[in-house]
């Protein structure tokens, strides 16, 4: 993940797209999802389970260029292996995750 030093806001801001590793995983009942935004576009952060079906949509909407996270309370998921899904522009980026009771 390569990051620049906005000088007018003295922030970094991505130079790329990037999803990470939500935090913690696996998890019980709660995780982070971070991710960067290069630059400013709509956004698209869903989960899907272990057959491909999407279950939940995270985020669905335009983000400014940045560093964003997503703190995500399942509910009533059983547990096992699920995929979360990153696209922003005509990126597109997935990973694993596992829930645990």
């Amino acid at each position: 993940m390569n990051l620049t030093k906005n000088t007018d806001t003295n922030h970094l801001v991505p130079t790329e797209f990037y999803l990470c590793q939500n935090y913690p995983n696996p998890f019980n009942e709660k995780t982070i999802i971070k991710f960067c935004v290069a630059y400013k576009t709509k956004v698209k952060l869903e989960v899907f389970n272990s057959e491909g079906k999407m279950i939940k949509t995270l985020l669905d909407e335009e983000k400014e260029a940045g560093t964003y996270e997503v703190n995500w309370n399942i509910k009533n998921l059983p547990k096992g292996d699920y995929f979360y899904q990153l696209k922003a522009g005509n990126f597109i980026s997935r990973k694993k995750l596992t829930i645990i009771k």
